[in-house]
């Protein structure tokens, strides 16, 4: 009975080697490093403020034009606050330094510019006028011809505005085709030879 509580050798358990081990421990570690990279991702988005909201140009001079209009009592208030709304679109939509500029100033350096047209240069040069004359002259305008001024306004913001004008957007119209060119019958009885 001796004999049968003797069991037979086991066969070697195989160790792994070191490399092994330093593969296991760089692959340990690589997880680690990209799980808590990705925790503070993940807190950071959480903690940013959302992106603040782009609004056009063109809407914001709207929106300027329309609030102006709750100053159409008092005519230098109102030109003040409708030709600022102009210039800062002309500013932020063209490029042009409208805002720091006197309005002699401004309408020279708009000729040098082509992003208007020439009917456009002609009404935003009479508007700045006429707004430097109720701002500087003491001009005092009734209230039609204040609207009427807003309205000016409107227009050009309107109409310079890819978004609210599809004309602009389009690009200049090409040009015609040229007619197919046609052999005279004098010309074309000469180029045949007589039999």
């Amino acid at each position: 009975m001796a004999a049968a509580d003797i069991r037979d050798a086991r066969p070697p358990v195989p160790i792994p080697n070191l490399w092994t081990w330093l593969l296991g421990a760089v692959l340990l570690g690589a997880l680690a490093a990209a799980a808590f990279h990705a925790w503070r991702r993940y807190r950071r988005e959480r903690q940013r403020p959302p992106p603040a909201l782009v609004i056009p140009p063109y809407r914001r001079a709207l929106e300027r034009l329309r609030a102006a209009l709750d100053l159409v009592h008092d005519p230098e208030r109102f030109c003040v606050a409708v030709s600022a709304a102009v210039r800062w679109y002309l500013e932020e939509r063209f490029q042009l330094r409208a805002p720091e500029r006197t309005t002699e100033e401004f309408l020279v350096e708009l000729q040098q510019h082509e992003q208007l047209s020439d009917r456009q240069r002609t009404l935003l040069g009479d508007f700045l006028t006429r707004c430097d004359l109720v701002k500087f002259a003491r001009y005092e305008p009734a209230e039609p011809e204040l609207r009427e001024l807003h309205g000016a306004a409107t227009r050009l913001v309107e109409e310079t505005e890819p978004l609210l004008n599809p004309a602009l957007s389009a690009g200049p119209p090409a040009p015609p085709a040229a007619p197919p060119t046609t052999v005279a019958p004098a010309a074309a009885s000469a180029a045949t030879p007589s039999p």
